[in-house]
């Protein structure tokens, strides 16, 4: 432990960002983000499965890295804005992010589904 010079610690906390679209796309525009918003992201391959469909993209992290240690509600903020920056350059009409307390869904898309629909579709 002796041969670290600095050790910095802060309250854990996190919000993931899931949104599909090609990998190289979003992970360029997290790239780009965080040169202009110091921060770290963790960007991993996942594959969407649901009623009638399949899609891959990616869960987009944002943790609380003490580095550059943040309230929850500045992680949030960010991940939203990181979010919507990937919607954006992936063409997408939705995206996800998850906290540990919350899940938030923004859409383009004006439908509402019922349950039989939703039924329906998987078969």
């Amino acid at each position: 432990m002796d041969q670290f010079k600095r050790h910095l610690s802060a309250k854990t906390y996190w919000a993931r960002i899931y949104i599909s679209g090609p990998l190289a796309k979003i992970k360029q525009t997290c790239r780009h983000w965080v040169k202009a918003n110091p921060c770290c992201v963790n960007v991993s391959k996942t594959s969407f499965i649901y009623s009638g469909g399949e899609e891959t993209g990616a869960c987009v992290e944002l943790v609380n890295y003490p580095k550059f240690a943040r309230s929850n509600e500045e992680i949030l903020e960010a991940a939203k804005a990181l979010g919507f920056k990937i919607k954006a350059a992936t063409a997408q009409d939705s995206f996800l992010i998850t906290t540990p307390t919350t899940t938030h869904w923004w859409s383009d898309r004006e439908q509402t589904w019922s349950l039989d629909d939703i039924t329906r579709s998987a078969l």
